[in-house]
C-alpha cells in the first residue's frame, strides 16, 4: 500500500466507522454539523503542516467525525418513517407494502408504509398475494412490541404493530420510482414461475430474488444444517461466483480486463433494481462488486478499497446493518475472499499461474472464493446459530457448478420477463432443474446425524479469538504451500532464514493448533446451564408428566435449563416428580393458562425449585402474585413470538395479542369457550422435531396450522373436538399424547376423539395408562421410551 493510498482509505474507514457507530451514540445534537465542520477544518490544518505522519490519522478522524453526524442524521430519518399511535386503540390503515411478507405457522406479518408512518400489520391466514407496492388496507388493534421483539423492529424504523383479523388489497399500486422498481420485481416474480414446479420455482426465487417466505420449512432446515443457508437469501457471494463466472465467459471472447470489470458491474447494477432493489439486494449488490476487485486486485490497496468501500455504502444506507447478521456474514466473506482468495488461487492452478486458461482461471477462482467465504464466516455463523455445519465445505464445493449458472438464467429470465410475450420458460426449465440439484446436495449434506456439531454459544471474546487463529492459521498454511511450489512466499509471510526461523514457525504452528482445539474444545462441550442433568444423553427430552387429571410438561434440552409447561393441579407432587428427573432449577414455567388443573401445583414447584420467568398469554392475577412471592419475572407470550433455548424453540400460535390482553369482561364472539380459548398454544421445534401443545384450546375454536407435526397432544385432555379431524389431516402427526386421569368425570379422552385418533392411524398415548411419557429426540430422529 502506498503512501498516497493510505489516507484515502483511511478516510473511507474512517466514514463508515462513524456510520456504524452513529446509533449508539443518542439523537444527534442540531450543532453536531457545525462541531463536525469545525473539527474537519482544524484536522485539516494540521495534516497541511507538512508531516506526513499526522495526515492519515487525521484524515481518518475528521471521516469518522462526519460518519458520525450522517449516520446520525440518517437514523433519525429512518426513525422518523415509524407510525406511532396510542396502544390499544382500534383503526384502520390503509398503506402499500414495503417490504416482502414473512409468512410463517398460519400468520401472515407485512410492513406498510402509510400517510402517517411505517408499521408491521399482523392478521391470521387466509391472505392472498400482496405484492411489493401494493396497496392494502387492514383494521385491527395497534400495539407496542413485546419485548421478544422490540430490538428487530426498531432497527427496521418500526415502533407499533397493527394486529388484524385480514388484510386486503385494494389493486392500487405506489407510484413514482419505487413503483416503477416494485412492477420490475413483480414481473420478475413472475418470469421465475413459468415452467419451473412450486418448489423449484419457490428455491429460485430465493436464490435470484431473495424471497423465501415460500421455501418449505424442512428445505430450509436442510439448506441450513450444510451450510448452504446463504443461497436462499441473495449474498454477496452468489453475486459475486456470478461475475466470476461472466468475467472467464468475457476473458474467453478476448475483452480486456478493465472493460470486463466494468461490463460485470453494469451487469449487477442491472441486476439489482430487476430483483427490487430492496435493501438486501443493494447490500448483496455492494458486497459482491467489492469481493470482485478483491479477488482480482493485484495491488492490496485496491482490495482495501474495495472493502472500506461496501463498508461505506451499505452503512450509508442504514447505519444499523452491522447488526443484522446477513451484513455480518456478508462482511466476513468479503474479508476472506480480500485475505485469502489470490494465494488459494495461485495454489490451485498449475505453475505459472497467470498461464492458466481464462475458463480454468474462472473455475479455480470460483472455488477459491467458496473456500475462503465458507473459512471466513464460519466462526460467525457458529456463534450466531449455536451451530457449526461438518458438510458445509463440501456442500458448498458440489453446488459450486450450479449456483452460478442459476443466478444467470434466473437472472436473464428475470430480464426478459420484464419484457411482453417473450417466452422465459426454456430458461426457468433449465435453472429449475439446477435448484433441484442443489437441493438435492443440501438434502444429502444435512442427512447424517453428524452434518451439524452443536455449540455453546460464543461470547466476543471467544469468536475473535477463533478469527485470530483462523488467520494466523490460514497465513502459515498457506505461506508454507506457497513456498514449497515454488510461488514466492514472500507475498505472505517473511521467508524464514536459519534454524531460528524454522524453530519460531514451527512454535507457532504448534500454538495455533494449541489454540484450535482449545478453542473445539470450549465450543462443542460448553458448560452445562443451571438445572441441567449433565448425564443425560439425548439432546432433547420432553416428558408429558403424570399429574392425574391435568397438564404437566418437561421440556429438557440438553446442556440447557430445563423448562416447564404448565404445573399441574395442587396435590399432584409434582417437585418429587421434577426431583426425580434432575430438575433443580427452571429457565422458565409457561402456562398455558389459569385454570387449577394447569397452574394449581405451580406454588409447590416454585417453593422448591427456582424458576427465573413465568410465562403467560392472558394476564392473571393468580400468576402476578406467584410471580412476586417467588421472585420471578413476568413475561407475556403471543401469536408470533418465540422462547429459544440453544436450538430449541417454542412459537406462540395463539391467541392473538388483541384477544389475550382484554378486560375479563370483553367477551368474544368468536371463542365458544372464554377460558380455554384464551389459552397459550405452543410449537415446540428442535431441529426437524415439532410437537403441538394446545393446552385446552380446542381446534373447533382455535385456528391453528401448524403445519406437519411429529407428535400431538390432545388438547383439554381428549375432549370432544370437531376440529380435530380436519387438523389430523393438516399436520399428519405420528403420535398422540393425551394427559389425563385415572379417574375423571369427563370421560377423557372420549369416546370421539378417540376414534378420530384411529380414522387417521394415529396412536394415542396415556398417562392414565402409561404414567409419564417420554420421548427422546436426537439427530436422527425421535422415539417414544416405554
Amino acid at each position: 500500500m502506498g503512501r498516497r493510498d493510505t489516507p484515502r482509505i483511511a478516510a473511507l474507514a474512517g466514514c463508515a466507522a462513524g456510520l456504524a457507530a452513529a446509533p449508539m451514540a443518542g439523537e444527534p445534537s442540531p450543532l453536531a454539523p457545525f462541531a463536525a465542520a469545525v473539527a474537519v477544518g482544524a484536522l485539516a490544518a494540521l495534516a497541511r503542516s507538512g508531516d506526513r505522519r499526522v495526515l492519515a490519522p487525521s484524515v481518518c478522524m475528521a471521516a469518522v467525525l462526519a460518519g458520525l453526524t450522517l449516520g446520525s442524521a440518517r437514523t433519525a430519518a429512518i426513525d422518523e418513517g415509524a407510525f406511532t399511535g396510542p396502544a390499544g386503540d382500534r383503526g384502520e390503515l390503509t398503506g402499500f407494502v414495503s417490504e416482502v411478507p414473512d409468512r410463517d405457522d398460519g400468520e401472515v406479518r407485512v410492513v406498510v408504509e402509510g400517510a402517517e408512518g411505517r408499521v408491521e400489520v399482523r392478521a391470521p391466514e387466509p391472505v392472498g398475494e400482496l405484492p411489493v407496492g401494493g396497496e392494502v388496507s387492514a383494521e385491527g388493534v395497534l400495539r407496542a412490541p413485546s419485548e421478544f421483539e422490540a430490538d428487530r423492529l426498531a432497527d427496521d424504523g418500526i415502533e407499533q404493530i397493527l394486529q388484524a383479523g385480514s388484510i386486503e388489497t385494494t389493486g392500487a399500486r405506489r407510484g413514482g420510482l419505487a413503483g416503477a422498481i416494485d412492477s420490475v420485481r413483480v414481473r420478475s416474480e413472475d418470469a421465475l414461475g413459468r415452467g419451473a414446479p412450486e418448489a423449484e420455482a419457490a428455491l429460485l426465487r430465493g436464490f435470484v430474488l431473495g424471497q423465501d417466505e415460500r421455501i418449505d420449512p424442512r428445505t430450509e432446515e436442510d439448506f441450513r444444517r450444510s451450510g448452504l443457508s446463504h443461497l436462499l437469501a441473495v449474498s454477496g457471494q452468489n453475486v459475486l461466483l456470478l461475475a466470476i463466472l461472466a468475467m472467464a465467459v468475457l476473458a474467453l471472447l478476448g475483452v480486456s480486463l478493465r472493460d470486463r470489470l466494468l461490463i460485470v458491474i453494469a451487469l449487477i447494477a442491472i441486476y439489482v433494481p430487476v430483483a427490487g432493489a430492496g435493501p438486501s439486494i443493494l447490500r448483496a449488490g455492494a458486497m459482491g462488486v467489492a469481493g470482485l476487485l478483491a479477488a482480482l486486485a493485484g495491488r492490496p490497496a485496491s482490495r482495501w478499497y474495495a472493502l472500506a468501500g461496501a463498508a461505506l455504502f451499505t452503512l450509508a444506507l442504514d447505519p444499523r446493518a452491522t447488526g443484522d447478521v446477513g451484513w455480518q456474514l456478508s462482511f466476513a466473506a468479503v474479508i476472506g475472499i480480500l485475505a485469502f482468495a489470490a494465494p488459494l488461487r495461485d495454489l490451485l492452478l498449475p505453475p505459472p499461474p497467470r498461464m492458466a486458461s481464462p475458463l480454468r482461471r474462472g473455475v479455480v477462482e470460483g472455488i477459491a472464493v467458496t473456500l475462503a467465504a465458507t473459512l471466513a464466516t464460519a466462526p460467525l455463523m457458529a456463534a450466531t446459530f449455536g451451530a457449526f455445519s461438518l458438510t458445509s465445505l463440501l456442500a458448498n464445493l458440489l453446488v459450486l457448478p450450479a449456483v452460478a449458472p442459476i443466478m444467470w438464467l434466473g437472472m436473464a429470465a428475470a430480464f426478459l420477463g420484464q419484457i411482453p410475450a417473450v417466452p422465459v420458460e426454456p430458461l426457468v426449465w433449465l435453472a429449475a432443474r439446477l435448484a433441484g440439484y442443489v437441493e438435492q446436495v443440501a438434502h444429502l449434506m444435512a442427512a447424517p446425524s453428524w452434518a451439524e456439531a452443536e455449540l455453546e454459544p460464543l461470547g466476543i471474546p471467544a469468536v475473535l479469538a477463533s478469527y485470530l487463529t483462523l488467520a494466523v492459521a490460514a497465513t502459515v498454511g498457506l505461506a508454507v504451500a506457497a513456498r514449497r511450489r515454488g510461488l514466492g512466499s514472500r507475498r505472505w509471510v517473511p521467508r524464514p532464514a536459519g534454524r531460528t526461523a524454522r524453530i519460531s514457525l514451527h512454535l507457532a504452528a504448534g500454538l495455533v493448533l494449541a489454540g484450535v482445539l482449545a478453542t473445539g474444545s470450549v465450543a462443542l462441550l460448553g458448560r452445562a446451564g443451571p438445572g441441567s442433568a449433565p448425564g443425560r444423553e439425548a439432546p432433547l427430552t420432553v416428558t408429558v408428566l403424570d399429574v392425574g387429571q391435568g397438564d404437566a410438561i418437561l421440556v429438557e434440552p440438553r446442556d440447557r435449563a430445563p423448562l416447564l409447561i404448565d404445573a399441574g393441579p395442587a396435590g399432584a407432587d409434582l417437585p418429587r416428580s421434577l426431583a426425580e428427573h434432575g430438575v433443580e432449577a427452571l429457565d422458565a414455567v409457561l402456562v398455558s393458562h389459569a385454570d387449577d388443573d394447569h397452574v394449581g401445583g405451580l406454588g409447590e414447584v416454585l417453593e422448591s425449585i427456582p424458576a427465573a420467568r413465568i410465562v403467560r398469554a392472558a394476564p392473571s392475577r393468580r400468576l402476578r402474585e406467584a410471580s412476586a412471592a417467588f421472585g420471578a419475572r413476568e413475561q407475556a407470550m403471543t401469536r408470533g413470538e418465540v422462547l429459544r433455548s440453544g436450538r430449541l424453540s417454542l412459537k406462540a400460535l395463539w391467541p392473538p395479542p388483541e384477544l389475550a390482553r382484554r378486560s375479563p369482561g370483553d367477551r368474544s364472539p368468536v371463542l365458544a369457550d372464554e377460558r380455554n380459548g384464551l389459552g397459550l398454544v405452543l410449537l415446540l421445534r428442535w431441529r426437524r422435531f415439532t410437537m403441538l401443545l394446545p393446552g385446552d384450546a380446542e381446534a373447533e375454536a382455535v385456528p391453528l396450522d401448524p403445519g406437519p407435526i411429529d407428535v400431538l397432544k390432545l388438547a383439554h385432555h381428549g375432549s370432544a373436538d370437531a376440529g380435530l379431524s380436519e387438523l389430523l389431516e393438516r399436520s399428519e402427526p405420528e403420535l398422540g399424547v393425551a394427559s389425563v386421569g385415572a379417574e375423571n368425570a369427563y370421560g377423557h379422552p372420549t369416546p370421539e376423539t378417540l376414534a378420530a385418533a384411529s380414522d387417521h392411524g394415529l396412536p394415542v398415548a396415556r398417562t392414565d395408562r402409561d404414567g409419564d411419557i417420554e420421548i427422546e429426540v436426537r439427530r436422527t430422529g425421535w422415539s417414544r421410551i416405554e
